[in-house]
């Protein structure tokens, strides 16, 4: 929860933002001197996470409560997944910014991408499904159209790389009402 920022958003307003762990292959595929990822919450989502850490709630290691071993982090595990899970029908949102800046023909340049999509009411469809199975149904049509020929592991950025495959994505997440705004 180390570099927090408050970040704004249409529709959206304030989060909070914090550095986390999901580059995973970018950061060996993409030949980039700084890159960050940061989680976005609501306000207070730091503080809050930062009192269970501190508390112990998070501890993999056992202790004794009524003379039984207990991990905190399974309890707190146990508590909170069902206060977390989505009921049938509850809107969510998920929101994304992708900012890129650099050196291009010798000009400074910045660009933003901003994500946002809503749970979709006429289908019941959760956002983060749209946003992350559409995606993976998209590439799994590239694949059985045979748009994409590479052999082996491929990370999602060598999909991303080929114009004609991130052009079919980005159609295919329009086309389902996903959609992304450039600044």
């Amino acid at each position: 929860m180390s570099d927090p920022e408050l970040v704004y958003f249409d529709k959206i307003g304030t989060l909070e933002a914090w550095n986390s762990d999901g580059l995973r292959s970018l950061i060996k595929t993409i030949k980039v001197p700084n890159m960050i990822e940061k989680t976005l919450r609501y306000p207070g989502t730091i503080e809050y996470l930062r009192v269970l850490r501190d508390t112990g709630y998070f501890s993999s290691e056992e202790i004794e409560v009524s003379g039984k071993k207990v991990r905190p982090i399974d309890l707190t595990s146990k508590l909170l997944f069902p206060k977390w899970k989505l009921k049938p029908g509850e809107r969510e949102f998920t929101v994304m910014r992708v900012e890129v800046e650099g050196i291009e023909n010798g000009l400074n340049k910045r660009f933003t991408y901003d994500l946002y999509d809503e749970f979709d009411v006429k289908t019941e469809i959760t956002s983060m499904a749209r946003t992350t199975g559409y995606t993976c149904t998209a590439v799994a049509n590239i694949l059985l159209k045979g748009k994409y020929l590479r052999k082996g592991m491929n990370p999602p950025e060598y999909i991303g790389r080929n114009e004609e495959c991130f052009q079919f994505i980005f159609n295919y997440l329009k086309d389902r009402g996903v959609t992304y705004s450039v600044k």
